[in-house]
């Protein structure tokens, strides 16, 4: 007999978890999308996800999800032929090499496997390119898959006075972790709205600094250009037609919850204890040569959004919890085996009583599988949270 049936628990790295407050926030009839009311609400949630981001500068939004925010990036930044050194730490930094590659863009990796990128690499490869050539350089803040952590502030010094732009994805990142767009010098930051920000998939966001903005393309299509957009008057301008208006309302619910309510820096605070309760069971389990450990060695190199595992059967373990408990567990994507591989979010509308029961359930899987692992796991978790109160 299956425990499922009740509320599920969903720790995959995207769509998050939406809270109650802002499905029902988006719950409702279209109002008139000329009347005023509507384009203020608007204005006030680009004012809002600029205090996400930590800048004052320009804010693009558009219908689509993550990979459509790196199709508006590369959009505005690139002509054909244009060079860009893209720093890879997992699949989804590969995936988006791949992406501009495909556009056009000549594409230079400095690729880290499934590791953090590491600032010095950097600094030698910019070092060599003495023409500057390289318009721009571009990594994941945190890569969703290998659930590495780059550290921002680093690399940008690392960059020294070379003239590329800095472009971050902050895709599974942003409302999760640090992120202060203006003071660390970021050109272009990139976020999507289902994963911090704990709202329905289906829009995207550019912030791009004055710098970034002089660097105009050849020609850019009326519909991607971030100009436009940035510095609309009329509302259909912003989103490039018809507004995505039901979003509009959940985003604004939930900037309100994470600025305003719980605060910025509490949030960020959040998901770092959240994190460190997943770290040290898995410690736990992977103790005396289990074969289970966290993926990334470096706690300084961990994401707080989402936490990456090996451990042997992990593809049997997500079946057996999602069908014995409702709790759904990512997939090892990008892994060197997928199969042995899997992925437990914390991110977005997320507490200490779901993190415990997601790890209550893969106790219970790896019990109920016969799994060799290490005892007191979920006491660790516990004792992490009460020491970080």
């Amino acid at each position: 007999m299956s425990l499922a049936h009740g509320h599920d628990l969903i720790a995959i790295p995207g769509p998050s978890p939406v809270p109650a407050r802002v499905l029902n926030a988006a719950h409702r009839a279209s109002p008139d999308i000329y009347a005023e009311p509507l384009a203020r609400l608007n204005l006030s949630v680009l004012a809002q996800l600029k205090r996400l981001a930590g800048t004052s500068r320009n804010l693009a939004p558009y219908i689509g999800n993550g990979h459509a925010g790196w199709e508006a990036a590369a959009a505005n930044l690139f002509d054909p032929g244009d060079a860009a050194l893209v720093i890879t730490s997992g699949h989804f930094g590969r995936s988006w090499a791949d992406m501009l590659a495909a556009s056009g863009v000549a594409v230079e990796r400095l690729d880290f496997g499934n590791l953090p990128p590491d600032p010095q690499r950097l600094a030698d490869r910019l070092a060599q390119d003495r023409e500057g050539r390289i318009r721009a350089v571009m990594l994941c803040q945190t890569d969703t898959a290998s659930a590495t952590s780059a550290d921002i502030p680093a690399m940008r010094a690392a960059m020294g006075d070379h003239p590329a732009l800095l472009v971050v994805d902050a895709i599974a990142s942003l409302g999760c972790a640090p992120m202060r767009m203006d003071d660390w010098d970021v050109d272009v930051l990139i976020t999507a709205s289902q994963k911090g920000l704990m709202c329905l998939p289906g829009t995207t966001f550019l912030w791009f600094s004055d710098r970034a903005a002089a660097r105009r393309r050849a020609a850019v299509s009326p519909y991607w250009d971030w100009h436009a957009r940035a510095g609309a008057e009329a509302m259909w301008r912003f989103w490039g037609g018809t507004p995505p208006v039901q979003q509009i309302y959940a985003l604004s619910e939930a900037l309100t919850m994470i600025l305003d309510e719980e605060g910025l820096e509490a949030v960020w605070s959040r998901h770092a204890r959240l994190a460190r309760a997943v770290w040290a069971a898995v410690d736990a389990w992977g103790a005396g040569g289990t074969g289970i450990r966290l993926s990334v060695a470096d706690p300084a190199a961990r994401a707080a959004s989402v936490t990456a595992v090996t451990m042997p059967q992990a593809e049997a373990l997500r079946a057996w919890v999602t069908r014995e408990c409702g709790v759904t567990l990512g997939v090892g994507l990008g892994a060197p085996d997928p199969s042995a591989a899997l992925r437990i979010a914390h991110m977005g509308h997320c507490n200490a009583g779901m993190i415990m029961g997601v790890l209550g359930a893969v106790q219970a899987g790896l019990t109920a599988l016969r799994i060799p692992h290490g005892g007191g796991a979920l006491e660790a978790a516990a004792a992490s949270i009460a020491r970080s109160g």
